[in-house]
């Protein structure tokens, strides 16, 4: 099963395209950016126009989808924007698409939900049997979703009925 992991954000989107046979392997990784010049709303549309280019290309089964945890920064509003872009373009692919929290992220990888970037990001390399770091970090964050869809697969099967 193809899982396409993803970590919202507005001037980068990042993904990651892991198939969860055994063994488990990277397909694809990267970022979507973003112009800064064009406004938010055109911004907008280039992020659904490259999920739609990715889905097309990689077909997968379910999309896991970082949930945003609020805290004060000036993002804020335009992060949580490109989030509702994320989903709203998997649901008109028809991408069934899992949320999972930070802590949870952590959680599900280390065992800890307070581990820090470095603790995840080898938990991630070791599952996939990586020789070195995905990059960049929105990247190996959106892998890091798209791992924890699958090992809860069998607990969100269950609830998606």
């Amino acid at each position: 099963m193809k899982v396409l992991g993803i970590d919202p954000g507005l001037a980068q989107v990042g993904y990651g395209v892991v198939n969860t046979a055994d063994p488990m392997t990277l397909l694809a990784c990267g970022v979507i950016r973003t112009r800064p010049g064009p406004s938010p709303g055109e911004r907008m549309v280039e992020i659904a126009r490259d999920l739609r280019r990715l889905v097309r290309q990689h077909r997968p089964r379910i999309a896991a989808v970082e949930k945003f945890f609020f805290y004060r920064s000036s993002n804020t509003i335009a992060v949580v924007q490109a989030r509702g872009v994320v989903l709203m373009t998997m649901a008109r692919l028809r991408v069934p698409t899992l949320e999972y929290a930070p802590t949870q992220v952590k959680r599900t990888l280390t065992g800890d939900g307070r581990a820090d970037k470095d603790q995840v990001l080898n938990a991630v390399m070791r599952a996939l049997c990586l020789e070195h770091p995905p990059q960049p970090d929105d990247a190996a964050d959106a892998i890091a979703v798209a791992l924890t869809a699958k090992f809860h697969q069998f607990h969100d099967d269950s609830q998606q009925g």
